[in-house]
């Protein structure tokens, strides 16, 4: 029996609920789905559990990450072939399955290297005062599909390091993928602190009603978020929610278009498009603007898509059928609104699987719904633009505000831009390159709440003055 086979078998259900592969359609594996009642059985566990590891200090708790590290590490080609398996996610090729579970590690030491230390806020003669920052007790960490075991460690290494438990629900697309993380990380975790809950919508409504969570930690659409804010009011959980985006690019008419052709596209399609802080509309200067489109288009032609564990691939499928069918209608609305066509467009009528070809269109106004709505997925409008104070217009003119980026080769003006433009996070020739030791958060409606760094670890605890 392989690595995979035995991880597989430690974690599926043969009487639960079908996985099915988005690249070939075939049988992946079968996931129980949880009761409330056991849902209350995990949440009473990690709350029993909660002050002994609260109790046990930063440092053993940083200890136990990089345990946890290890067996991922240890763990690795097991763990990638399930997630390529069951999200489309090519193994190896491009920043995809090997990649997200090399991320799970680096996130993990991240979070326990990090330093955590009192704040003094008044040392004179009047006194001295102190900022500390406590456990919360239950995190109750809701995941997408996209990136299923990044944003989960995403959640859990920085909860588990302040000293509180964790209660995950995986989404239903993505289940196994979350239950074989967590089954590797409680190989060196101590017995409750880390808890998965597979199931429905059922399970996360319950999830974030429960008076028995301090904090909930979510990762998904701005439309489930504004539900759980209403689930979670009663019990006055905090909350850490990343949500929806629809990032913008500006490039300035200064850029050499083939310099950074191969950042564009991988800004926008990374993970098959399917990533919240991905490049989704592409405002480029008219002086530049064919330049742009045409080195675009070269880059995409050598970017093979297709099955995962076919070694040549480098983007696979969408993860489902429904964001499959969102991405082919916003692009039918992107032709019969006048939009130019210049890859893709066109999927194989018979073609297994969930695959999308990689398209590019030109020539769109503003308001089309490719341009407006969050496509997540392989599908980029380019606008063109002629007035920088009208792209940044554009840039701002959705209430979204996750991440941005602005492409010069004037360092000066790019950062001029970047701080005119509306968003949590706004890259400089580059775009979605989050990194463990720099806080990440959305505003408008992408969230609020700030992941990484100490700025992250600080938004799972609870804020502690002791003044003297």
């Amino acid at each position: 029996m392989s690595a995979y086979q035995e991880l597989l078998s430690a974690i599926e259900n043969p009487a639960g609920r079908e996985i099915l592969d988005p690249a070939t359609g075939e049988l992946v594996g079968k996931v129980h789905e949880s009761t409330v009642a056991e849902l209350n059985q995990a949440i009473e566990a990690a709350r029993a559990a909660q002050p002994e590891w609260a109790a046990s200090g930063h440092a053993k708790r940083s200890e136990f990450l990089h345990r946890a590290a290890d067996a991922v590490e240890a763990n690795a080609e097991a763990l990638a072939e399930l997630l390529s398996r069951e999200q489309g996610k090519p193994i190896k090729n491009g920043p995809n399955a090997a990649f997200e579970v090399g991320a799970c590690a680096a996130w993990l030491r991240a979070n326990a290297d990090t330093p955590m230390e009192p704040e003094v806020l008044v040392d004179d003669e009047s006194g001295k005062a102190e900022l500390h920052y406590m456990p919360l007790g239950v995190v109750g960490a809701i995941g997408p599909w996209n990136w299923p075991m990044m944003i989960t460690v995403w959640q859990v290494a920085a909860s588990l390091r302040m000293g509180s438990t964790v209660v995950v629900k995986p989404s239903e697309y993505t289940p196994l993928s979350v239950l074989g993380l967590i089954h590797v990380l409680n190989q060196a975790l101590p017995s409750d602190v880390l808890h998965v809950v597979p199931g429905g919508g059922e399970i996360g409504q319950a999830l974030t009603e429960h008076d028995g969570i301090d904090k909930i930690m979510f990762t998904g659409s701005t439309k489930t978020g504004q539900a759980i804010m209403r689930s979670a009011a009663d019990g006055l959980a905090r909350l850490t929610l990343e949500l929806g985006g629809n990032d913008a690019g500006v490039v300035l008419p200064d850029v050499d278009a083939q310099k950074i052709a191969g950042d564009l596209f991988w800004g926008a399609f990374i993970n098959t498009g399917q990533t919240c802080a991905a490049l989704k509309r592409l405002y480029v200067h008219e002086d530049v603007y064919d330049d742009v489109c045409d080195a675009l288009v070269a880059v995409a032609q050598q970017m093979p898509m297709g099955n995962g564990r076919e070694e040549q691939n480098v983007l696979g499928p969408l993860q489902n059928k429904q964001q499959y069918d969102i991405v082919a209608g916003l692009v039918e609305d992107a032709k019969n609104g006048g939009g130019r066509v210049l890859i893709g467009g066109d999927p194989e009528a018979e073609q297994p699987g969930y695959f999308y070809p990689t398209t590019l269109v030109a020539d769109l106004p503003n308001d089309n719904p490719l341009v407006a709505q969050e496509q997540f997925g392989p599908a980029l409008p380019i606008i063109k633009y002629s007035d920088l104070d009208e792209a940044i217009a554009m840039a701002n003119g959705l209430d979204v505000g996750l991440g941005a980026s602005v492409w010069s080769s004037d360092p000066g003006a790019a950062v001029e831009v970047a701080q005119r433009i509306e968003a949590g996070t706004v890259w400089i020739n580059k775009h979605g390159a989050v990194d463990p030791r720099v806080p990440f958060g959305g505003i408008k409606s992408s969230g609020y709440g700030l992941e990484f760094g100490v700025e992250g670890l600080k938004s799972v605890a609870a804020p502690k003055v002791i003044s003297r």
